[in-house]
């Protein structure tokens, strides 16, 4: 697919809105706005963009990655923040927020155990098929889950029944706090793709637009019945695991200098440095961007951080999460 100027200017502003909104839970864990946890994925949201903006139909289904909550992903197909804004907040939604849900949009939630994507996928991809309107199904995954058997058995099933998957893996280095280079043999996961008789591929990952070409490859071969794919996407994440816990390898302090390279390497950096060096963008054109991204986030906040907390059984959350810190 070519992009033309404003699908190259989408792309950046869907980077900057994701960056903002994480940066958003981060603060808010602080806060004590969030009544979960949050996985940082701030240097890897070329990925998020790259692999649903321009690759993904509407009638497709996606599994987002856990980086940043799948909010890239949500954005790119058009669902409002506001879910997922309330979500972490604990909060009541409006009656219908603007936009399509996530369901409308193919996005079914995620697994609660590492690994349990795999399967979900190849479900989705045999739907796609069955459907037969040339629907796709994108999976996407840490490198971390690479070790699951739960790959093998999904990537084995959809090679052999050539579904319309193209399996996406963001290869931050790290599974948690397990260097990927302790717990794999080999350096490229997409070498994995070969034993299943489908294409792997590895792009820089901090490159939308080698991002967008390899997914959307990916997908328009799986569209046309020649079944999955494997891209993966080298990356790097500039925080730890999830916020507020230790920055570790192993039980070391992650290289200071390591994560400085990488953030000379910030996506959405180079990005904009290369759109204003082609000319697709102007210095005023990033500083509206980054003003309506910084409203948006900010009428999100402001809605989720005054909106009622939900009721069950008669017990509001904030009774009921007094409760349980009570004992």
């Amino acid at each position: 697919m070519k992009l033309e100027r404003e699908h190259l200017v989408h792309l950046y502003a869907l980077m900057v809105r994701t960056r903002k909104f994480d940066i958003l839970m981060c603060d808010g864990i602080k806060e004590g706005k969030l009544v979960s946890f949050f996985h940082s994925g701030q240097g890897e949201e070329a990925i998020s963009a790259g692999s649903s903006a321009f690759a993904v139909r509407e009638d497709d289904y996606l599994y987002p990655h856990h980086r940043s909550h799948g909010i890239g992903w949500h954005m790119a197909q058009g669902v409002s923040p506001l879910y997922w804004v309330a979500q972490h907040y604990g909060t009541v939604l409006p009656e219908k927020p603007p936009g399509p849900t996530l369901e409308e949009r193919g996005i079914f939630g995620r697994s609660g155990t590492i690994g349990g994507m795999f399967v979900l996928a190849a479900g989705w991809g045999l739907a796609a098929q069955k459907n037969g309107r040339e629907q796709i199904c994108v999976c996407l995954f840490g490198d971390g889950a690479s070790g699951r058997g739960t790959l093998h058995e999904a990537m084995n099933f959809a090679a052999v029944r050539k579904l319309p998957i193209v399996w996406v893996c963001e290869n931050n280095g790290f599974g948690q706090w397990m260097p990927i280079t302790d717990a794999y043999a080999r350096e490229d996961i997409a070498d994995l793709a070969a034993g299943y008789d489908m294409p792997g591929v590895v792009v820089d990952g901090q490159d939308v637009l080698a991002v967008h070409e390899a997914v959307y490859a990916a997908s328009e071969r799986a569209r046309k019945g020649d079944g999955p794919s494997l891209v993966e996407c080298k990356t790097f994440r500039l925080g730890p695991h999830n916020e507020g816990g230790p920055d570790v390898s192993h039980a070391d302090l992650r290289s200071k200098e390591r994560i400085e390279s990488w953030r000379q390497r910030d996506p959405i950096l180079l990005f904009r440095e290369k759109l204003l060096k082609q000319g697709a963008i102007t210095d005023a054109d990033v500083a509206r961007i980054d003003s309506e991204a910084d409203a948006e986030v900010a009428a999100a906040d402001e809605y989720c951080t005054n909106a009622p907390k939900p009721v069950v059984d008669g017990v509001s959350a904030s009774e009921l999460d007094q409760r349980l810190h009570a004992g």
